[in-house]
């Protein structure tokens, strides 16, 4: 299959066909140049094998439909790449569809129990996928999630499970994906210890491995990494292995803290200049003159947007929350993209959106 859009990685700076991302860009003296601006958008091909709580999903005017979802999703990414969005995550399993969740009993898995790849998850993620790459974006594709790894039988399906999607994104020849192991790593709940701190690695180089001399880039392989909760730093291990580091900054209140998690990344003895990636931050304030949007850039990270529905908003809030509404069409969705755009100088912003002072 021809595919036309190609990630890499270049020092700390992300390129698609050979060029930075916002070449020669800089805002209010900050450095756009190489950055992977992004936004968590993980249900893209979500679906819930549980009868007892798949209406929790309805639509306002139906049921919930995966198949209308993913439609819906493809179609809003001409608009989110239009203001200067190159990446999104997007889930082959889970992400809690109400924002946060102490309990899951949803089944959002694109693997069986021994950990074959589903048919109809993976004809939904290339769907989204070939879109991203026809827009030329490059998605950050994660493999599994707290909460539904115990929907794997055990170390043997989780291992199953890695290998297929993998081979999976080779055999459609995908060139412009990242590869998020596990959704932050070090959180308790997760079941298969090879998920975990102590062990992931070991997945982030059976990627790198498996793939290695059959993708057409540079690396000539998938790229690889794992995700740490909010304001967690990744072990030496992590960083050593990593093609990339992605950091949370959910509970990261400060943008004083994002500054820092950057900044003891880049103090660590392993560390060897590779970008670091914020995919997933639930702190706004995006007219404020300081955020931690704002805080990653000046740090040179990249940092994504990640939104969930608040008890008693309307549909239009929240891409994490289902169902979910896709369009650029709520406050908070419409200030980070305005921001994202002025940033990136996407949408007309120009070199006028540079100057242009915060409130």
């Amino acid at each position: 299959m021809r595919r036309r859009t190609t990630i890499s990685i270049e020092g700390d700076s992300f390129h698609i066909n050979g060029r930075a991302t916002c070449a020669g860009r800089t805002w209010r003296g900050m450095a756009v140049e190489g950055l992977l601006m992004n936004a968590r958008l993980v249900q893209g091909v979500f679906d819930d094998l549980n009868p007892q709580t798949r209406s929790r999903w309805d639509y306002p005017d139906g049921p919930w439909d995966p198949a209308r979802n993913t439609a819906e999703f493809v179609a809003a990414m001409p608009a989110w790449r239009a203001c200067g969005l190159v990446s999104f995550t997007v889930n082959f399993q889970g992400g809690s569809p109400e924002g946060y969740s102490r309990r899951q009993p949803w089944h959002n898995s694109a693997f069986e129990a021994d950990g074959a790849l589903r048919d109809d998850y993976a004809r939904r993620m290339g769907q989204v996928l070939d879109a991203a790459e026809r827009a030329g974006m490059a998605p950050i594709v994660g493999l599994f999630y707290f909460g539904q790894d115990e929907r794997l039988a055990d170390e043997a399906a989780v291992l199953r499970a890695t290998d297929e999607a993998v081979d999976w994104l080779l055999e459609r020849g995908y060139r412009n994906v990242l590869v998020e192991i596990a959704n932050e790593t070090d959180v308790r709940a997760y079941e298969h210890a090879i998920l975990t701190p102590p062990r992931v690695t070991e997945l982030i180089e059976r990627v790198q491995r498996r793939s290695a001399g059959r993708v057409d880039s540079p690396a000539g392989r998938l790229l690889a990494g794992v995700s740490l909760g909010g304001g967690g730093l990744p072990t030496a291990d992590i960083v050593e292995a990593s093609d990339f580091l992605l950091l949370h900054g959910n509970g990261v209140a400060r943008p004083d803290g994002i500054r820092a998690m950057v900044d003891a990344c880049r103090a660590m003895p392993a560390f060897r200049g590779q970008p670091i990636v914020f995919n997933e931050d639930d702190h706004y304030d995006f007219d404020a003159a300081d955020n931690n949007f704002l805080a990653a850039l000046g740090r040179h990270a990249s940092w994504g947007f990640f939104d969930w529905r608040r008890p008693g908003e309307g549909f239009e809030e929240g891409y994490q929350s289902v169902p979910v509404s896709w369009g650029i069409d709520s406050p908070r969705k419409r200030a980070f993209f305005g921001l994202l755009a002025e940033v990136t100088g996407a949408g007309g912003g120009g070199a006028g959106a540079q100057d242009r002072e915060p409130k």
